[in-house]
């Protein structure tokens, strides 16, 4: 089961120190524009060859909760699936994306404004 929450929610993880592995979903010039700094970038255009490339480089992740994430939450929702299908079961939707971060003003990398 996929679980949400909200990018407050994900502010107060950070904040406690929870281990958690956030990843964004977006494409190259969404993440130029401004990330969240905690983030690690995996674009869903090539997500699964750049998952395996991650994996290969970090070690095996099933048993960590993964946290995604997109715009809006949308594109993190098919990450997600994808993850699930392939035996990831700690996984969580970012339900507000980096639309929610940017509109609390949670810290970003980047000056850019997204909309």
């Amino acid at each position: 089961m996929i679980k949400s929450i909200d990018s407050q929610e994900l502010f107060r993880k950070k904040e406690a120190n929870d281990d958690f592995l956030l990843i964004d979903c977006r494409e190259q010039d969404e993440w130029n524009t401004a990330h969240i700094e905690f983030a690690e970038f995996i674009p869903l255009s090539d997500f699964e060859n750049g998952w395996n490339r991650f994996i290969e480089s970090n070690g095996e992740l099933k048993n960590k909760q993964i946290i995604v994430q997109c715009r809006s939450g949308k594109r993190s929702m098919n990450v997600c699936q994808f993850l699930s299908e392939n035996g990831y079961k700690d996984l969580t939707n970012l339900s507000d994306g980096i639309l929610g971060w940017q509109a609390n003003k949670f810290p970003m990398i980047g000056d850019g404004v997204i909309e």
